[in-house]
């Protein structure tokens, strides 16, 4: 026989509550782009190797390019859209929850008690975009929390060192 659950019960299948900024589709999709155009310039780079030095049979070449533009289709078009959906995380009292995956969908949970340390990273395209990665360090691994408004991963990272801070200070 089955077990009634109260309606709170279910709480851990409730995905996190916090999505990802819409502004970090946009850097998503920028950085593919440059992805992109690496893939291009290596693909013209064997093309013109290959004419000079190698002469390999040209369906190698079609091959390479038409991967180029699969890789560049799917970095651009269709990755960012499912980053945007699956990614997204809360930060609670006692934990931080984090969900994210493409394929194979991960969920986090992170006790604020194991915290070691909380980072903010930029790279240049996040720099442009105004958005930081929260890196929050435990003894095992390093979990990340991509694309947030800056002002936001900073008062973020501020929020978790307190919590990691009270969550020490109880044990």
């Amino acid at each position: 026989m089955r077990a009634k659950h109260k309606k709170g019960d279910d709480m851990e299948f409730k995905k996190p509550s916090e999505k990802m900024d819409p502004i970090a589709k946009r850097a998503w999709i920028l950085s593919g782009c440059v992805s992109f155009v690496v893939y291009i310039t290596i693909t013209i780079v064997f093309y013109i190797l290959n004419d000079l030095y190698f002469s390999l049979p040209n369906f190698i070449t079609w091959i390479l390019l038409g991967m180029s533009i699969t890789l560049g289709v799917l970095e651009i078009l269709i990755v960012p859209s499912i980053r945007m959906y699956h990614w997204c995380y809360e930060i609670k009292e006692t934990e931080v929850d984090i969900q994210n995956g493409i394929i194979v969908i991960k969920r986090t949970l992170i006790p604020t008690a194991r915290i070691q340390h909380v980072d903010t990273e930029q790279g240049p395209i996040l720099r442009f975009f105004k958005l930081a990665t929260l890196s929050i360090s435990t003894a095992g691994s390093v979990h990340k929390i991509p694309a947030i408004k800056m002002e936001k991963a900073l008062f973020l990272r501020s929020k978790i060192s307190e919590l990691a801070k009270v969550s020490d200070d109880d044990v």
